[in-house]
């Protein structure tokens, strides 16, 4: 009788601590990571899949530790609020967002929750942070500096076509980064002595008339990288090979989807670069306190059925100095 009420004792007091055992694993809840995308899912798998693969090696697994709560802006600026306002409302631990017009978003909707951008512009020059060593506030994370490079995409064209004396330009000029690299391009075109056709664009519906007003006009194309235009981007490429465009591009994924060329960062490495911020946070590092980085990495693309569809030669000192070839 002893024994068969030790047992029932023991069964009672263990009954007693599964609901503590439960409630031990709710109060350890998964830290949730809102991560916005500047365009569309199957546009951006690659860098989700980098970001995802840094924070395994970091020790945040999804469904374990983590969930992340993935939303995607197709680049349409109506998007960028909405999305900053769902994370608020899910009480996310912190932000992931990248390209100026949404950062800018999330940074406006909140002062509070952190936020780490995987690639923006000038971060300095647009007022994100108080200096990219101490960048103050609640946010921090990757410049790409694109606009400096610039001048080095337009000399890269005039290698593939020297005998180019009019580029057309095109940019979203509601992002305040795409009109500084605008500039930036239209200065370089001058120094080079070269006419250029300036292709505003704010929205996708836009991209059609401007290809026709340069029908016959422009030898060449440089794209802005831009979220309404990483959205776009194989219409674009597809546009500028129908009016016999050569394209150049800021990163090798516009490369991949038709276009000529791009130098740029490499996107894959700042996005588990940005990883590499979100685990500090998460393990109580404030944003203020993690200096803003540059790429270290910078990619030479050329797709050559493009070339080949263009009818044009690629020099072979380019191909000797180019990161990836697309054939």
């Amino acid at each position: 009788m002893r024994t068969r009420r030790a047992f029932i004792t023991l069964l009672g007091g263990a009954a007693a601590t599964w609901p503590l055992v439960a409630r031990a694993q709710q109060s350890a809840k998964l830290r949730t990571i809102g991560f916005a995308g500047l365009s569309t899912r199957a546009a951006e798998s690659e860098l989700v899949a980098a970001f995802t693969q840094r924070l395994r090696e970091l020790g945040w697994m999804e469904n374990r530790n983590i969930t992340i709560e993935y939303r995607w802006s197709e680049g349409r600026t109506e998007r960028f609020v909405q999305i900053a306002a769902e994370f608020i409302r899910l009480k996310v631990d912190v932000i992931v967002t990248s390209g100026t017009p949404q950062v800018l978003a999330a940074k406006q909707a909140t002062a509070v929750i952190p936020i780490v951008f995987a690639r923006v512009g000038d971060p300095l020059a647009i007022g994100l942070v108080a200096s990219l060593a101490r960048p103050g506030g609640n946010i921090t994370g990757l410049s790409v500096q694109s606009n400096e490079l610039a001048g080095k995409r337009i000399e890269i064209l005039r290698e593939v076509v020297p005998s180019l004396r009019r580029v057309a330009i095109l940019a979203n000029v509601g992002n305040p980064f795409s009109v500084v690299e605008l500039g930036e391009a239209q200065a370089a075109a001058r120094m080079l002595g070269l006419e250029f056709d300036t292709l505003e664009i704010r929205r996708a519906e836009d991209i059609a008339p401007a290809f026709e007003a340069i029908k016959g006009h422009a030898e060449a194309l440089y794209v802005c990288p831009d979220g309404l235009v990483e959205a776009n981007k194989i219409r674009i490429n597809t546009s500028a090979l129908g009016a016999r465009l050569p394209t150049m591009h800021g990163y090798r994924e516009y490369v991949q989807a038709g276009g000529l060329m791009s130098y740029g960062a490499n996107l894959p490495d700042l996005y588990r670069r940005c990883a590499d911020y979100v685990d500090k946070i998460l393990r109580g590092t404030k944003p203020a306190d993690i200096p803003v980085e540059q790429p270290t990495k910078f990619d030479i693309a050329i797709n050559l059925t493009t070339a080949k569809a263009l009818g044009l030669t690629i020099p072979s000192t380019l191909l000797a100095r180019a990161d990836e070839v697309i054939e």
